[in-house]
């Protein structure tokens, strides 16, 4: 870890307008004051590229003596926000505007440093070093040019190398510095180089207190310690994420802790502000780390290092830090987030965020990024959809009042109003309106809008019938009682539930005409449009180009059963094959039929399904069919040519002998020995059969009881069925 830390210390130091022993010091604090305290063992702390510009500018306006003072007293800021156990909080600031930021310090840090790699000396601010770098790239110093595009070169061949080569084992960081001052020293090229004092603490002078008004250094120290906590914490969660087996979980309160130990230290030290790495973290991770003695032990090495070692590291071209630097600038500008953003509908914020720390800087930047999450949060909050149906009569009903059903669904406040009176003055007087209000809040403009509308729309003749599927808003208000609503559960869904079931009232009730079966059926699809499909689209879609289900389940086609219901299962979940009565054709059967054979060989060697269910159930029209001999369906060919497959079962029912201690009718009997045929059945085919006894694939029976609702699990070796077991109650994990 330590020698990632090197290079990367020195050039945002550099970066930064700081002394180079800063870089330094902040490293060996990271690792070794927040390392011990911190909350995140893995996690590696010391200064950041995320802090790079905020830094710089502290330091231009006021003085590096003064920077150090706002690093000590930002550090005691987090120690205080870390005693009050309000660590979380910090997590609350959206990812698009975090990684916008990280996105616009890169830009900046590319924009500054490009001048450095090319010999010249950066602006004060981005949109000068933008303007100033034609004429820096039309004349460059030819040395430091050639040095900092071998750093880049060095950095871009290391990270196409293999994984797990002997040489990936060393960071790319450190030959690529290597490389560059070797060749520097040996060719004795004009470049700048690093300069170190004597010792690290030479010249050391206590923090001097900032030059300015008190409003603008209080806005510093909270900008740098809320800037490097939110880092540090989003740092600290990703590495959590990924920690291994047997390492505790992270304590932010606690980490923030360590991190306002470490930048009180630091800036009282002469260091730079220090926040967690999540580059840095991550190599920690992947080279094996388990406890935070990697952490600290990085940073005594650091300081090892830096004591020892100054001669070597003062002949380091600062041209190739800067390139080192500009690498780094450009991968936090993180493609796949856009992407991920995108999707979300958040990278406006990110764009935004972005821009403006390019432009005003980084505080700036930040604010009106949070400003534009804010904005886009209360437009979601505020979301209203209103749409209405106008129902059409039949032609022979005769004359009939028009009927309109109209759907409010969000948010109604007094945003919604417009677009909901715009519909409801579309309603034709006198007509009977079905007003749903599928809102989960009401405020006194919504209330007075559709209660005066529909006063109005009865004096005209009109009748107005008001559905509330959330709370009783609007019931509440007419009544006057405007207490505090009880939290009562939400209403069941209702997705599963047959057409019949769902209609809210009877059709004489609603005095509406009998509508055609394949209304019901469009009405069922325009409810799952309007409920129903935004919910599972973000599934549909990773799964549109690929399925990968977990169980093959072969059941009756009986419109009882609903598979995906009696397993508690979702969209490519179960691979289902469906025919009368769950039969599979023995393998060589005299009434061939390939379609059952076909699946399974489907779902076992292309999709590598390793679980068969087959699943039965009572009242079986296909086993009632067996038991009367056939001759209920003799007139239908193809589902007499079908049943056929079913004469086994029939010929294991007669000759079993019914347990002399139950009481089961013989279809119930027969129903469940036909889901144990079956799957002897299924080990008629050779390939099946082997794959099964290797133990690749397990075959499974179930029963579903439709008067009862309970599914029962087939035992092979007993031959009897069994009730699977209720689960057992989940265990409050509040402390």
């Amino acid at each position: 870890m330590f020698l990632v830390a090197i290079p990367l210390s020195l050039g945002i130091a550099v970066a930064s307008g700081a002394p180079i022993a800063a870089g330094l010091i902040a490293a060996v604090v990271g690792g070794i004051v927040a390392g011990s305290i911190g909350g995140s063992p893995l996690q590696v702390s010391g200064p950041a590229a995320g802090l790079t510009v905020l830094v710089a500018g502290l330091v231009d306006t006021y003085g590096w003596r003064a920077t150090c003072t706002i690093t000590m007293l930002a550090g005691l800021l987090q120690l205080a926000l870390g005693a009050s156990r309000v660590a979380r909080t910090a997590l609350a600031v959206s990812p698009a505007v975090v990684y916008g930021m990280l996105a616009g310090v890169g830009v900046v840090l590319m924009l500054a440093q490009v001048h450095v790699v090319l010999g010249g000396t950066p602006q004060q601010s981005a949109l000068d070093n933008l303007r100033e770098l034609p004429g820096q790239l039309a004349h460059p110093h030819t040395h430091p040019a050639l040095l900092g595009g071998l750093t880049v070169l060095v950095l871009l061949i290391w990270a196409r190398l293999p994984r797990g080569g002997w040489l990936r084992l060393v960071p790319g960081p450190l030959p690529a510095i290597a490389l560059a001052t070797a060749v520097a020293w040996s060719l004795g090229w004009n470049a700048r180089r690093v300069e170190l004092p004597d010792t690290l603490l030479s010249g050391w002078h206590a923090p001097a207190l900032p030059d300015g008004s008190p409003h603008g250094i209080v806005g510093a120290v909270v900008s740098v310690a809320l800037v490097a906590a939110v880092e540090s914490l989003l740092c600290s969660v990703a590495i959590d994420r990924r920690r291994p087996a047997g390492v505790a979980r992270a304590d932010l309160d606690r980490d923030l802790l360590g991190q306002g130990a470490g930048n009180a230290v630091s800036g009282f030290l002469g260091g730079l502000p220090i926040a967690g790495v999540i580059v840095r973290s991550s190599a920690n991770l992947e080279a094996g780390a388990r406890t935070r003695v990697s952490t600290i032990m990085h940073g005594v090495w650091v300081l090892v290092l830096a004591l020892a070692c100054g001669p070597l590291i003062e002949q380091v071209p600062l041209s190739a830090l800067a390139a080192l630097l500009v690498v780094l600038g450009f991968r936090l500008i993180d493609t796949a987030r856009i992407r991920d953003l995108r999707h979300h509908r958040e990278a406006t914020a990110y764009f935004t965020t972005l821009g403006g720390v390019v432009v005003l800087g980084l505080g700036e930047g930040v604010l009106l990024g949070v400003g534009i999450m804010a904005i886009m949060a209360l437009r979601r909050l505020t979301r209203l959809s209103v749409r209405a149906e106008h129902l059409v009569p039949a032609p022979d009903d005769g004359p009939v009042p028009p009927r309109v059903h109209v759907v409010v669904a969000g948010t109604l406040t007094f945003l919604g109003v417009p677009k909901l009176t715009r519909q409801l003055q579309d309603v034709p007087p006198g007509a009977h309106v079905d007003l749903d209000l599928d809102v989960d809040f009401m405020d006194h403009a919504a209330f007075d809008a559709v209660h005066q509308w529909r006063l109005a729309h009865e004096r005209h003749g009109g009748r107005v019938d008001i559905d509330e599927v959330h709370e009783a808003w609007y019931e509440r208000a007419v009544t006057g009682d405007m207490s505090a609503p009880r939290k009562t559960p939400p209403p069941p869904a209702r997705w599963w539930a047959p057409w019949a079931n769902r209609r809210r009232r009877s059709e004489a009730e609603l005095d509406a005409p009998e509508v055609s079966p394949a209304a019901v059926l469009l009405a069922g699809v325009q409810e799952y449009h309007g409920r129903t499909a935004r919910l599972v689209r973000p599934i549909m879609a990773e799964l549109a180009m690929e399925q990968k289900p977990q169980h093959l389940f072969i059941t009756c086609v009986d419109s009882r059963i609903v598979p995906n219901i009696i397993t508690a299962s979702g969209p490519g979940d179960l691979f289902i094959n469906r025919n009368v009565g769950a039969l599979v054709p023995r393998h060589g059967s005299r009434t061939p039929d390939d379609s059952v054979a076909a699946t399974v060989e489907y779902a076992t060697n292309v999709l590598d399904i390793r679980t068969i269910t087959i699943c039965g159930h009572s009242n079986c029209g296909a086993m009632a069919a067996l038991l009367a001999g056939g001759t209920e369906v003799e007139h239908l060919t193809g589902l007499s040519r079908w049943l056929k497959h079913g004469n086994h079962s029939l010929a294991r029912f007669l000759a079993e002998e019914p347990p002399p201690d139950t009481d089961e009718p013989p279809l119930t009997r027969l129903c469940k020995i036909n889901v144990m045929q079956q799957l002897d059945n299924l080990l008629t085919y050779p390939w099946l059969r082997e794959r099964v006894e290797s133990g690749e694939i397990e075959l499974v029976g179930l029963y579903l009881d439709l008067q009862s609702a309970r599914v029962e699990i087939l035992d092979r070796s007993a031959g009897t069925f069994a009730l699977v077991p209720d689960a057992p109650p989940r265990r409050s994990t509040r402390a």
